[in-house]
């Protein structure tokens, strides 16, 4: 696991791998709530469609290997049409995210 302090920093989001803007958050692949530390930068909107399709115990089952963790999440229709539709916005762009139903 990364420390939080030695996270990886990256000029492109982790999730939809657009260039980072003035605004980054951090998505824990395993959440905090379960024992998660290791963090990567993404856009808030691309945060907010991560976390309206799983639910934090959803996100602990994928797993903590990164790599593995963002095709999980890839691998999810509505991320992967989110992803697909957000890849030619600006770095800072942001709009209300949808997602399913819990």
């Amino acid at each position: 696991m990364v420390d939080d302090d030695a996270a990886p920093m990256s000029d492109r989001c982790w999730l939809c791998g657009r260039a980072l803007g003035t605004q980054v958050e951090w998505h824990h692949p395993v959440p905090k709530a379960k024992g998660g530390r290791d963090r990567r930068q993404v856009h808030p909107i691309c945060h907010e469609a991560i976390h309206a399709h799983f639910s934090n115990s959803q996100l602990g089952r994928m797993g903590a290997d990164p790599g593995t963790h963002r095709a999980a999440l890839l691998a999810e229709p509505g991320v992967a049409a989110f992803v697909a539709w957000v890849a030619g916005k600006p770095p800072d762009f942001h709009a209300p995210t949808r997602g399913k139903k819990r």
